[in-house]
């Protein structure tokens, strides 16, 4: 008797957690985009195509702003991602969660943009993010699903028009984080290169790449060097570091030139933003 109590209080246990996981958790079965614009509308697909997207850089420079904002948990963040973004063309966000307070963020600023929506959280989509004064030419939503808690971290890969008639191939990534090994990390990467490695332009790709040991570091450099990307360095480099002593965020780049790299502290979130100016070759 006492043995068949231990077990249906179990499976209650269980079965209460499962629910409660679910109220406050959605994950799509499939990737998904959602297109953000100034008019907050949402429109969820797999990819999202524009035949009249203009250039997304200014006379042939081209400022980014990449930063893992936290899910905007820090009252701080609306007034630093003004300041951040303010000279910016292209804006990567990681973890960034889609709350009505940061679609008026969106629309104030007039940006246009895509999200990955990896996962809603009580109703609200949260994955990478995409900033830009004009919609990508092409874009499409990754995901791929943490093993151990079953939550997926995702990417978006997207192509913009530049001013000098060649087209930017960009990934913006949030990296799986909790593995044992590299095996699901280095197929999220290899999946993300693959679609990279057919574009014959400039190049960017960008974001949390959890790269918190040395194997990933390896796995890392290895796919991305192969495809004749540098690492974008930066001095003083503020980049949040894992306790292994490794940075999680990166940029790489191909067919453009770095006029400034800087990671300016910010209080705002618990990663420092990464700040580059490029030049088109």
């Amino acid at each position: 008797m006492k043995k068949r109590y231990f077990f249906y209080s179990g499976l209650l246990v269980i079965g209460s957690g499962v629910t409660s996981f679910l109220s406050v958790f959605s994950v799509p079965r499939h990737p998904q985009l959602l297109t953000v614009n100034r008019d907050k509308q949402e429109n969820p697909s797999v990819c999202y195509q524009s035949p009249s997207s203009t250039h997304v850089d200014n006379n042939g420079h081209l400022n980014i702003l990449v930063w893992n904002i936290y899910k905007q948990k820090r009252e701080q963040w609306p007034q630093a991602l003004s300041d951040l973004s303010q000279h910016s063309d292209l804006v990567f966000l990681q973890e960034a969660s889609m709350t009505n307070r940061l679609k008026d963020w969106i629309n104030q600023h007039s940006w246009d943009g895509t999200q990955a929506n990896a996962f809603r959280i009580l109703g609200d989509s949260t994955g990478v993010l995409n900033l830009a004064k004009t919609m990508p030419s092409l874009a499409c939503a990754y995901t791929e699903v943490e093993p151990w808690i079953r939550l997926p971290k995702s990417g978006i890969y997207a192509e913009y028009p530049l001013s000098n008639g060649q087209t930017l191939a960009s990934v913006n990534v949030h990296a799986v984080n909790f593995t044992y090994g590299t095996v699901e990390y280095k197929e999220q990467i290899q999946r993300l290169i693959d679609r990279l490695s057919r574009h014959k332009g400039p190049i960017i790709i960008a974001g949390d790449f959890n790269s918190w040991s040395d194997k990933r570091m390896r796995v890392l450099h290895k796919a991305l060097t192969e495809m004749g990307l540098k690492e974008v360095s930066f001095k003083p480099d503020n980049r949040i570091r894992f306790m292994t002593g490794l940075v999680l965020d990166h940029v790489f780049y191909r067919g453009m030139t770095v006029k400034k790299a800087q990671v300016p502290t910010s209080a705002a979130s618990d990663h420092n933003p990464m700040q580059v100016s490029f030049e088109l070759e």
